[in-house]
């Protein structure tokens, strides 16, 4: 059957000489697999260069529910982008978010408010003239909501640590494990995690502090998703905004 959906790209990998495997995280199907051959001709119905990180696709399918491979007839970026794989910052951030997508998300179902989410922030970036510089930092801390991982924050007293592995604040130091952030950190991370897109310029962070929030989160995916690696693109993006 014929089906019309957005995909997410998530991750392109050279299949043989005539096509390419490409990860996309889509509205109607969730986490879908497709063969995605490379064009000969530039009047091609798909073209292997739209298949960027976190590009956001219109495509035609003939769906089969039992095949582990889906083939897309049809392909158009919707919208265009503006400037994300033009700004050598912005296509960073989109390289680190789609690896981390890539690993993270593996629904193969429809999840409606997470594809909202994901394309409602590439968008976002997408626009954003400036002022991004914390985007990456605010989009995993509520993705972790949409992954069932948001933290207990209803518990935070001044001077809590946060232990990662139990995902809540403590007042005490966590002696089994050693998962945990001290309070002057916890006590940031309480900002962080009630920012959004548009008041995350407020809070003002330094190289140094912006890696390590960013080790953090990663951190507490880790410990929360089964086997979730290092991610490759991470030493990029903390090279171009160090």
């Amino acid at each position: 059957m014929i089906h019309k959906t957005v995909g997410i790209v998530l991750h392109t990998l050279k299949y043989n000489d005539s096509s390419n495997i490409v990860e996309m995280y889509t509205e109607m199907f969730g986490r879908v697999s497709f063969v995605v051959r490379i064009p000969r001709s530039k009047k091609a119905a798909v073209k292997s260069v739209l298949f960027q990180p976190l590009s956001i696709l219109e495509i035609e399918i003939a769906y089969r529910p039992a095949a582990s491979l889906q083939r897309i007839r049809e392909a158009r970026p919707f919208p265009p982008f503006r400037s994300l794989p033009f700004h050598p910052y912005k296509s960073a951030i989109a390289l680190f978010l789609a690896e981390f997508l890539y690993r993270a998300v593996r629904e193969e179902t429809e999840n409606h408010p997470l594809f909202a989410y994901l394309r409602h922030s590439i968008l976002w970036l997408d626009e954003a003239p400036d002022r991004f510089s914390n985007f990456h930092l605010v989009f995993l801390m509520r993705l972790s909501r949409f992954l069932g991982l948001y933290p207990n924050l209803e518990d935070y007293q001044a001077g809590d640590y946060f232990d990662l592995l139990n995902a809540s604040f403590t007042s005490s130091r966590p002696t089994h494990h050693s998962y945990f952030i001290e309070p002057e950190e916890a006590s940031r991370l309480t900002q962080l995690m009630r920012m959004n897109y548009e008041t995350m310029y407020l809070f003002g962070m330094g190289r140094v502090q912006r890696n390590r929030f960013l080790s953090v989160l990663l951190d507490y995916y880790r410990l929360h998703l089964p086997e979730f690696p290092e991610l490759k693109s991470l030493s990029v993006l903390q090279e171009l905004f160090g």
